[in-house]
């Protein structure tokens, strides 16, 4: 495995986890197998019962493809180690299982994705897991809703589809002194633009169907911590049967390579997108990360690198009149997922937060109004006349 710590983010996206075959292959090649042979018993044994690292079979994620992936993924976070799953929700919904039990409490802070509401909320509760729900607003109460059984603080720092930020180190230093894990969804802002470890957070999650996959080709989720945090998860991994596959590990390692390159784009055209809403007659707020004022401000640089490239916009208009709006965009694709090269748009009250209570989207700043932008890989000049033509006319 090369040894890529004392090398910058662009490098590391290349070479972190790479393992070269006996082929000569420059990357680690798809090992599309299910199972994995052994010289001798004690062999197998050594692998079975933890005394070497190896291969084995594929549902336990013992297949040399996945763990390479892995290596990176851990690499890029900052995290002692990485497993991959078959989907962003998986990752969740493992971590979830392993680390709360019947009469436990997870604790949610902000917005956060639809299927996100719907495991805490729906799912969770069935066997006996509860969570309370805090507003982005209600921050502040942390402290008084955290109980001898809470057992996780789990929150997205960008959020979806506000784009609020959350201060990790504050909000991880008051769940650690309650015995609490911090669990920190890091899709919007990637391992580019931010490191929720670095900042005292116990566990990250990600949808890898997002930036990491780049190329809306693959569903795929991760989660990085310490060998520790991971420990319980694995099984949980393992006998649910949410391990990735190896042909979707081999294409996220493949899309992890240009990572560095495909965001700082990203963030560079999401700003100027971001510039040009702020200023439209049609526009009333724009949620971007690269545009916080105020306590906002002072988080972001205290813990981004870049703003991303995912930006919100509430127009004035109604539902009606702003589905019209997107319907005329030309260059943004209608569609709910995020993070590839091609621009999307979504209004969150069709898509990711229609499930929600029409009452709880207004408390929570989800206007019926409210456009989402994942900005891809276009030019910026070509993506700012498209949203023009589509706001402009009428």
């Amino acid at each position: 495995m090369t040894e890529t710590s004392a090398h910058g983010m662009s490098t590391r996206s290349v070479h972190a986890g790479e393992r070269r075959d006996a082929e000569g292959a420059v990357h680690t090649p798809l090992y599309n197998h299910s199972t994995f042979a052994f010289d001798t018993t004690a062999d197998l044994l050594d692998v079975v019962e933890g005394r070497k690292a190896g291969n084995l079979y594929t549902r336990y994620g013992l297949n040399p493809t996945i763990r390479s992936t892995e290596a990176k993924l851990a690499d890029l976070e900052g995290g002692e180690q990485a497993l991959a799953f078959s989907s962003g929700m998986a990752a969740e919904a493992a971590t979830f299982l392993a680390h709360c039990r019947t009469g436990d409490h997870i604790v949610c802070i902000g917005e956060v994705y639809g299927g996100t509401f719907e495991l805490l909320g729906d799912n969770l509760p069935q066997v006996g897991i509860t969570t309370t729900f805090l507003r982005a607003d209600e921050v502040e109460r942390l402290p008084e809703v955290l109980t001898g059984r809470t057992r996780i603080v789990f929150f997205e720092t960008p959020a979806n589809p506000t784009l609020t930020v959350f201060d990790i180190a504050a909000i991880a230093e008051q769940a650690r002194t309650a015995g609490a894990l911090t669990v920190v969804d890091n899709t919007f802002a990637t391992p580019v633009n931010q490191n929720p470890l670095a900042h005292g957070a116990d566990l990250v999650v990600h949808s890898a169907t997002k930036y990491l996959g780049g190329h809306s080709d693959l569903t795929a989720g991760v989660l990085t911590g310490t060998a520790e945090h991971l420990a319980p998860v694995m099984g949980w991994r393992k006998n649910l049967g949410q391990v990735i596959a190896p042909e979707t590990a081999f294409l996220l390692a493949r899309s992890i390579r240009s990572l560095p390159v495909r965001v700082r784009a990203q963030n560079e055209t999401a700003a100027a997108v971001a510039a040009f809403l702020q200023t439209h007659p049609r526009v009333t707020r724009v949620h971007y990360p690269g545009l916080a004022t105020g306590e906002q401000k002072r988080i972001v640089d205290a813990q981004m690198r870049g703003g991303g490239g995912m930006l919100s916009a509430v127009l004035d208009a109604n539902a009606q009149q702003t589905a019209a709006v997107v319907d005329r965009l030309r260059l943004f694709a209608i569609a709910p997922s995020l993070g590839g090269v091609e621009s999307l748009v979504t209004q969150p009250i069709t898509t990711t937060h229609h499930g929600l209570d029409p009452a709880e989207r207004a408390k929570r700043g989800i206007a019926d109004s409210m456009v989402r932008l994942s900005v891809g890989l276009e030019d910026a000049d070509d993506l700012i006349a498209d949203l023009a033509q589509a706001l402009d006319s009428d």
